[in-house]
């Protein structure tokens, strides 16, 4: 298959949290035809989430944080979320282990990745990987709460699954890696790795 883009040239328009690129290219449509675009991409590195299960009491830990681009679009509550952050230099298992012990006060054991996803690819760089893990109380090392020196301020929160389902359908769950992860564990079952 043939390169679908040719002539790219890019000018970084911002590089401060994360860097905006613009790229002017010529793109081959499905017709052969060459057509000049301008796009841009918003790169601040690739991420990772987990939802975490309790098999035996069937219930999921998630967050509730405060998030400024969902308050400027017209949502000032807090959002309730799947653990995640950054890989910065981790891969995505240790990622998300870092994030899971930092941010909901939880070691856990077998983690298991279930998608490879772009959340956002019409202008976003950002690959997430998503995974689910079986945790108990056993698992529990604190209570959690984020990386106050990060501005962090999270709650951990503990519904049972059919609870945070319910919240996807009133709209108090509004965040897709999210929904994406309740709708797996509701599929595949609350089941231990």
């Amino acid at each position: 298959m043939c390169d679908p883009i040719r002539n790219r040239r890019t000018e970084i328009l911002s590089d401060d949290w994360a860097v905006l690129t613009r790229h002017t290219f010529e793109y081959r449509r499905r017709d052969g035809r060459w057509e000049s675009q301008v796009r841009q991409t918003y790169d601040r590195g690739d991420g990772a989430a987990i939802l975490p299960f309790d098999p035996a009491r069937g219930t999921v830990l998630l967050v509730r944080q405060f998030r400024l681009p969902a308050y400027v679009t017209g949502h000032p509550e807090p959002l309730i979320e799947a653990c995640a952050g950054l890989l910065d230099r981790d891969d995505p298992e240790t990622c998300i282990r870092k994030e899971t012990e930092e941010e909901m006060g939880y070691r856990l054991g077998g983690v298991r990745r279930v998608f490879d996803i772009y959340m956002s690819p019409g202008s976003v760089t950002e690959r997430l990987s998503l995974f689910v893990a079986a945790y108990s109380e056993a698992d529990r090392l604190n209570a959690g709460g984020g990386d106050a020196a990060e501005g962090e301020d999270i709650e951990v929160l503990e519904p049972t699954l059919e609870e945070a389902l319910a919240m996807v359908a009133d709209g108090r769950i509004i965040d897709a890696k999210t929904v994406i992860l309740l709708q797996h564990l509701k599929l595949h079952g609350l089941t231990p790795a």
